[in-house]
């Protein structure tokens, strides 16, 4: 198997989800990917993740509680937010006990995708899911192509939609870039063959998305695993006034322009325009 393919085929899917044409609150281009990290706790120590070094990015067993969760309903739904809603983040999502209730209540203010290693998955949590309306659960497969039948064989004992799944091979080495998209995480890992930090320049991640971390905080995007700067609390405040804020329209305006000179960002070696070029383009003609 080509470890390039199934990153071409998650870009074209992701491409589907968020690149249309953006819709608009208040003359504000709107976000098409919200990322939620719920909870701070890997199972794995992948060599190409930070968690994998507790120094730069310990287990600390936070998560996300279902007040949050609530608000992040609530705060999508006075938006009119039609984009997706995606759990991973800094940690295993499966590994949450309130998952089902998170992907129910979240399925109300948009499409639900989980990105888990499959490692606590049985066919009851996949079925669970599936009743709990999920849209989209992609397993990374780490191990070996022997985990394939393992996998095919939950979505059957689970009676859900084949589509629903989506397995993605992810167990190669570092000439391979370990079948990832690898990047420094925004210069905190060098593991593999990585880039230099001067190699792209324009960004549009905080164009079109956000993660939220477990108690509340947003980050621009999924790369900065040292969380160094933060747009704002979304317990403090709503989470479209901080998305047109000044602290992240000042990050957005600079990588649209190409200009990656703010930490985390001058460390950054991933290339952000893959997807996002439709949101860039709506948000620079806003700030014209």
């Amino acid at each position: 198997m080509d470890p390039k393919n199934t990153i071409r085929t998650n870009i074209q899917r992701r491409t589907l989800i968020v690149d249309g044409k953006p819709d608009f609150y208040e003359d504000v281009p709107l976000p098409t990917w919200v990322e939620l990290s719920l909870i701070d706790v890997c199972n794995r120590s992948c060599s190409f993740c930070p968690k994998s070094d507790p120094s730069v990015a310990p287990d600390t067993y936070q998560v996300m509680s279902r007040l949050l969760i609530d608000k992040v309903h609530d705060d999508l739904k006075a938006i009119n937010y039609k984009g997706a809603i995606a759990l991973c983040g800094y940690g295993e999502p499966m590994l949450h006990k309130d998952i089902n209730y998170i992907v129910k209540k979240l399925s109300n203010a948009g499409t639900v995708e989980i990105i888990t290693n499959g490692d606590v998955l049985t066919s009851k949590k996949l079925q669970d899911l599936y009743l709990a309306n999920v849209s989209k659960v992609l397993i990374s497969m780490y191990d070996g192509p022997d985990q394939i039948e393992k996998f095919e064989k939950l979505v059957r004992e689970a009676n859900v939609p084949k589509e629903m799944v989506i397995l993605r091979d992810r167990w190669y080495n570092a000439d391979s870039d370990f079948g990832v998209k690898l990047t420094n995480r925004a210069g905190t890992i060098n593991k593999g063959n990585q880039k230099s930090n001067i190699t792209y320049t324009k960004c549009f991640y905080p164009s079109y998305q956000f993660l939220i971390d477990w108690n509340g905080d947003i980050f621009l995007c999924p790369q900065d695993w040292q969380r160094r700067v933060t747009m704002g609390n979304m317990m403090q405040e709503k989470i479209f006034e901080i998305w047109k804020g000044k602290i992240i329209s000042k990050y957005r305006e600079d990588l649209i322009k190409g200009l990656r000179k703010s930490s985390p960002c001058n460390k950054c070696n991933a290339e952000g325009t893959v997807l996002g070029k439709s949101n860039a383009e709506a948000w620079a003609k806003t700030y014209k």
